[in-house]
């Protein structure tokens, strides 16, 4: 920004030295231009500073749209656990049938497993975790 300044005392130097030469009779013209040199600054960083802001929202909004999105339809979760169950019941007997009861309670536990991270994926705040959002100023949100 003090480039700007520089060049804009510049201007105002100028339009002074200028003013000496021609006289009084031309400073009011003298004025008005240099006040038009001064929007035209104003505006062309307000324009920029509009542009930058569209810009992020267009980015924020491109991330929200690119990110996967959690399938809420009850009809998933019924078949997943349809699924689940009717799968359950041939792991059971294979996890039982070669290691006995630790078989069992492996294979109950990778069903049990798995369902918990369907919940976990269809439901991003079901078992506790919470989403962290860095603000702009540095500070942490929960």
């Amino acid at each position: 920004m003090e480039a700007r300044d520089t060049d804009l005392k510049k201007e105002l130097d100028a339009t002074l030295a200028t003013r000496r030469e021609l006289g009084e009779e031309y400073e009011s013209a003298l004025v008005d231009s240099f006040l038009e040199k001064v929007d035209q600054r104003i505006d062309g960083a307000v324009e920029r500073r509009v542009r930058r802001q569209f810009a992020e929202q267009q980015m924020v909004a491109a991330r929200d749209a690119r990110s996967p999105r959690a399938t809420d339809s009850w009809g998933e979760r019924f078949g997943f656990g349809i699924v689940s169950l009717v799968l359950a019941i041939p792991l059971s007997a294979i996890g039982a049938g070669t290691a006995h009861l630790p078989g069992l309670i492996v294979s109950w536990v990778g069903i049990v497993g798995v369902n918990a991270v369907q919940a976990a994926r269809s439901h991003p705040g079901l078992f506790g975790s919470h989403r962290r959002s860095a603000k702009k100023d540095g500070d942490w949100e929960e």
